[in-house]
């Protein structure tokens, strides 16, 4: 899609980045967006979307009133329905990908992403919007994995010093999360913003206030 053809919903998208964080942002006036997507394949550069689910974390909070789940249809079983459980008979009442997308597009805004293991996500989704609307995600986002290393480092778990899984399953037993609808877009999305609430609470002691202190991939030298 040529650039001067955007649809209106991409220029406004577009438009929300040229004022939106900055890594400076007190971690409290952020709104995160937690997302979780089902898809046929774990390749993030095949896999299509089967399934979208987010929810808003603003100020410590889960915004239940803030939150996205779409179905997607699908012309076919593939392997992943033994993870996900979603067949192509269940998609019938799906919606086709370019309209999940475009109403994730306006829900999503710019947000900042949020997920366990992120990246296939990210990539699987602005892969597909690049398809059909000729634009990537622009989202800032922000691993739980890699938060939760860091706080290791900064010493957030000293009273588990055993601590060496850290598995979404894993930190919901070490918080105390019951693991309702697993592997599901909408639950992992729940799940993995309970946790999210859990890791902030560390991080402030931590002094880790600031967007950029929470995103900074684990790799990256502080």
């Amino acid at each position: 899609m040529d650039e001067t053809s955007l649809l209106p919903f991409i220029e406004e998208y577009n438009a929300l980045f040229e004022h939106t964080w900055s890594d400076d942002t007190p971690s409290e006036r952020v709104r995160f967006v937690v997302l979780d997507s089902e898809t046929t394949g774990a390749d993030a550069r095949t896999a299509k979307l089967i399934t979208i689910g987010a929810v808003a974390v603003v100020d410590g909070e889960i915004v239940l009133a803030d939150a996205f789940e779409e179905l997607i249809w699908t012309s076919y079983n593939s392997p992943s329905v033994s993870v996900h459980g979603i067949t192509r008979d269940e998609t019938r009442d799906g919606v086709e990908e370019a309209e999940a997308l475009e109403s994730f597009l306006k829900y999503l805004r710019d947000g900042v992403i949020v997920g366990h293991h992120i990246d296939h996500d990210i990539i699987t989704i602005s892969r597909a919007t690049e398809r059909h609307f000729g634009v990537k995600l622009q989202n800032q986002s922000l691993d739980t994995m890699d938060l939760t290393l860091h706080l290791k480092d900064d010493g957030a778990f000293f009273d588990k010093p055993e601590l060496e899984d850290f598995s979404l399953d894993a930190l919901c037993d070490l918080f105390g999360i019951e693991a309702h609808d697993r592997h599901t877009a909408g639950g992992d999305a729940f799940i993995t913003a309970q946790i999210f609430l859990r890791l902030l609470r560390l991080a402030r002691k931590a002094s880790r206030k600031t967007l950029r202190s929470l995103t900074l991939p684990y790799s990256a030298q502080e």
